[in-house]
């Protein structure tokens, strides 16, 4: 059934801003709020139309008599986020993460209008280490709890969902356990990582890494906004990448350091302010992560458009990376090599 009254939460972000345009653009949605600290940008307000922006944290209790006053029947939260701002940005993460959906859950729980939640929610809550299966499916536990960071605070708040689900069995909660996402017009940590001219790896380590279009992340939220399908699904797109292949495509230089130099590199690289590496995100592209959709498919209902080899590829081609190395030069430089040791007599 279509909602009419929708708020979404993080709408100063891609995924959040992008989905309360697609659901203003709806004709049969009534009312569609954006909620966030701060506004979104000025070419991102103008695509979300009628949709109406409250400034507002949801840290605070007050996010009460917004739902309350707007009647809203469905909430979309999409503000949990692994990028942290400034130099206190990991501690005002994980308040954000954490305390904003406590408080989040506490508005819905005493709304009786509220009759469906839909949570992005992450494939880093089953971790990342050498002991985990070639693919996760939603029944799986983390072979290794994250001690930290952005996996960590997605396990917790899993739980206070699965709590709020006990206490409002009648609300419809959708979570979805997205890949890394991946596209030209996103940038988060892996779309920086891959940019650097020199991008750094752990010796002895080739993750196979998964990855989903951000078109795609949006077209599964809106799915689960405008249909009743609640549950936990892994969303993510066909196939792998190994990291030395991503980096090839994307034209780098992988440069493997000693794991013994990676706090030191992680720290070093975090200065520059280019990209903020967390122990987390470390065991991943240690690691990699590989979830089953099956269950996407099979009962939500979606397959998505691009795999994680083509999704890769628009990144790159979206954001014209070009190669470090020219690829002319480096075939001329081959064939020299080669021409060199035909000539050489042979003993």
């Amino acid at each position: 059934m279509t909602p009419n009254v929708v708020l979404v939460t993080g709408v100063s972000r891609f995924l959040g801003g992008h989905l309360a345009a697609r659901l203003a653009a709806n004709s049969a949605i009534e009312r569609v709020i954006g909620v966030d600290t701060v506004p979104p940008p000025r070419d991102l307000l103008r695509r979300m139309g009628r949709a109406e922006f409250v400034r507002a944290d949801i840290r605070n209790p007050l996010v009460t008599k917004v739902i309350a006053g707007a009647k809203v029947d469905t909430v979309v939260h999409t503000s949990i986020t692994a990028n942290p701002a400034g130099p206190a940005g990991r501690v005002v993460m994980k308040e954000m993460n954490v305390i904003g959906t406590m408080q989040l859950l506490a508005a819905c729980q005493r709304s009786p209008r509220v009759g469906k939640l839909v949570v992005k929610s992450t494939s880093a809550v089953y971790g990342a280490s050498s002991r985990d299966p070639a693919m996760f499916t939603e029944d799986m536990a983390p072979k290794d709890l994250p001690p930290g960071g952005y996996a960590k605070d997605a396990v917790e708040i899993e739980g206070y969902i699965r709590g709020f689900s006990r206490r409002r069995p009648d609300v419809g909660v959708t979570t979805l356990r997205f890949a890394n996402f991946i596209g030209p017009r996103i940038d988060t940590v892996l779309t920086r990582y891959f940019a650097l001219p020199v991008v750094p790896t752990v010796l002895g380590y080739d993750a196979r890494v998964q990855l989903l279009h951000s078109d795609d992340a949006l077209a599964v939220v809106e799915r689960a906004v405008l249909h009743e399908l609640p549950g936990t699904y892994n969303v993510g797109g066909d196939g792998v990448l190994l990291l030395s292949q991503a980096i090839r495509r994307a034209g780098r230089i992988g440069v493997a350091v000693p794991s013994m130099a990676v706090p030191f590199l992680s720290q070093l690289v975090r200065s520059t302010r280019l990209v903020d590496f967390s122990p987390d995100q470390v065991r991943f592209l240690n690691f990699g992560r590989v979830v089953d959709t099956t269950k996407l498919k099979r009962d939500f209902g979606f397959t998505p458009r691009w795999t994680t080899a083509t999704a890769f590829d628009d990144y790159v081609s979206g954001r014209a990376l070009r190669p470090v190395l020219d690829p002319d030069r480096l075939a001329a430089a081959e064939r020299g090599i080669l021409d060199l040791a035909a000539r050489l007599p042979i003993r």
